[in-house]
């Protein structure tokens, strides 16, 4: 069957699969149909507009633009790789886009092309037209294989419709975490809810500044937040969830050095049969630079002499509203066939939030549970709204490589979580 008619079907099923949580305006029926086209980088300022009208975070131009012209691939593939589409009205204005990523990964000795989407956003009245830019996106010539390990609850039905499938290592739908403030992390939580609460009294057309919200949030958060967070501490000693020291020499790199190639050179050498996205210094660089520029990038190594032996990379995230602060496990690499490794280096990075302020360390996806020690070292679980990570193979032949689940060793390195 046509893809067409596929998509068509798609379309008249899931009208308002999209991943942008769209504002209150009035739907308005299109005269004629979009037009869908290649996005070009003049796009920017229309497309940067279209995402931030719907709540998506859009990046400034310098850093837009390093997704692909700084990516080793994509300066590799131009000018065959289209950087995304957008959908164009009667009158030329963009209504709809998605970027498209490249990247690489080896499995087998193998090259794999990958794609992935980032940032599908459409106006209201063009969202069953904004399908065919996810089709577009998984039926690329000579790509092997989509991943996306950001689908939320308003794309996931226009992604299984499409015949994509859930990553079957991992649980993709819950975060496992430590509390590393109590005292904060649970005034905020108090916070929040309770703002939930009186808001409609407090500010009843939302003129209030943030200023006067946040006075407001701690005058109601601090009386709960004490007794909360002193019992989760005890909570928390008495299960003895604490990870435990090891000999190891652990280090704390600035950036990526000549030893990560190294490092790579080993460790796809010694795993050739798991899929694994290229580790290069020069792709970790392209992958990571505006965290590091923004020093929110903290990259925790396990050495032996000059020789790495494991590395962890977190990512620290703040609101900067409600100032909560969070490290997210972003991923864990060793040239040992276990996770003992990352237990110090867990050790360490507690040790870092607390120091910090941090509130929180989350593990989203929980993709290393390989050991026990993962399962009982976060003592806390929190659950999403829909399984996050999918992928379609287009090779057949990598289709049914994939079915066995010894092949993957996903993480949030992959696709777009983290770009």
């Amino acid at each position: 069957m046509r893809p067409r008619v596929r998509v068509l079907g798609a379309m008249n099923r899931y009208r308002e699969a999209n991943v942008a949580a769209p504002p209150k305006v009035l739907r308005t029926k299109p005269r004629y149909g979009p037009k869908l086209r290649e996005a070009r980088f003049e796009d920017y300022d229309q497309i940067a507009g279209l995402e931030s009208r719907f709540g998506l975070t859009a990046k400034p131009y310098e850093e837009w633009v390093h997704l692909w012209q700084g990516n080793p691939l994509y300066r590799e593939l131009k000018p065959d790789w289209p950087i995304g589409w957008v959908l164009e009205d009667e009158d030329g204005k963009i209504v709809g886009s998605m970027g498209n990523i490249p990247s690489l990964y080896e499995l087998d000795g193998r090259r794999i092309l990958v794609s992935s989407g980032r940032s599908w956003v459409a106006d209201l009245a063009y969202r069953s037209a904004s399908l065919s830019l996810l089709d577009n996106l998984l039926r690329q010539r000579n790509v092997d294989l989509y991943l996306n390990n950001t689908v939320s609850h308003n794309s996931v039905a226009a992604v299984t419709a499409l015949e994509c499938s859930r990553v079957p290592v991992g649980i993709w739908d819950e975060v496992a975490y430590w509390i590393t403030n109590y005292l904060g992390c649970f005034q905020d939580m108090v916070a929040m809810k309770n703002y939930r609460l009186t808001r409609p009294f407090a500010f009843p057309s939302w003129e209030g500044s943030w200023t006067r919200l946040k006075s407001m949030r701690a005058r109601l958060s601090k009386p709960l937040s004490y007794p909360l967070s002193a019992a989760a501490f005890l909570k928390d000693h008495l299960a003895k969830t604490s990870l435990r020291e090891s000999d190891v020499q652990v280090q704390v790199c600035p950036d990526f050095d000549d030893r990560f190639d190294s490092f790579w050179e080993e460790l796809k050498r010694k795993n050739r049969h798991l899929l694994l996205a290229v580790r290069t210094r020069e792709v970790l660089d392209w992958h990571f630079k505006p965290a590091l520029l923004g020093n929110q990038l903290w990259i925790v190594t396990v050495v032996d002499g000059s020789r790495l032996v494991a590395y962890a990379i977190f990512k620290k995230v703040i609101n900067r509203r409600s100032e909560f602060k969070q490290v997210m496990l972003i991923d864990y690499q060793s040239l040992e066939d276990s996770t003992s490794m990352l237990e110090p280096l867990l050790s360490w990075t507690l040790r870092k939030c607390r120091s910090e302020g941090v509130h929180m360390l989350e593990h989203t996806g929980r993709w290393l549970e390989k050991e026990e020690f993962i399962n009982t070292a976060a003592p806390y679980r929190r659950k999403l709204s829909t399984w996050t990570y999918f992928y379609r193979a287009n090779n057949p032949e990598l289709r049914e490589l994939l079915t066995d689940r010894r092949v993957w060793a996903p993480s949030l390195f992959d696709s777009d979580a983290t770009l």
